[in-house]
């Protein structure tokens, strides 16, 4: 495996501005489960455009039969606890997203 990915140590700061306890980097609502959810999300948004080829909201996919209607709710469970994510949906439900798949989909993160 590679080099693990530089984080820009001014980002960490920037995240932990509000810091006062540990429970709001780990807690149930922390910092954590914040990034987690919102990391697979964009994930699941470029795995969308991947499979359908184009950017949202590109011209290139107005008259295409599949393209993106929306969004589902999913909760993926872990250790890490229940994530709720929005992913998105296309028009002939053919998008199988890689992110999320499998019911320790968390535990694997």
């Amino acid at each position: 495996m590679g080099d693990p990915m530089a984080i820009d140590k001014k980002l960490i700061d920037q995240l932990l501005t509000d810091y006062k306890k540990p429970e709001d980097i780990i807690g149930e609502n922390g910092l954590l489960k914040e990034l987690t959810k919102a990391i697979l999300e964009r994930a699941l948004a470029a795995e969308m455009t991947d499979h359908l080829g184009y950017e949202k909201h590109d011209p290139a996919g107005h008259h295409r039969a599949t393209r993106a209607t929306g969004k589902a709710k999913k909760t993926l469970k872990g250790e890490f606890g229940e994530l709720e994510l929005e992913t998105p949906r296309d028009r002939q439900a053919t998008f199988d997203p890689r992110s999320c798949q499998g019911a320790d989909a968390l535990d694997r993160l």
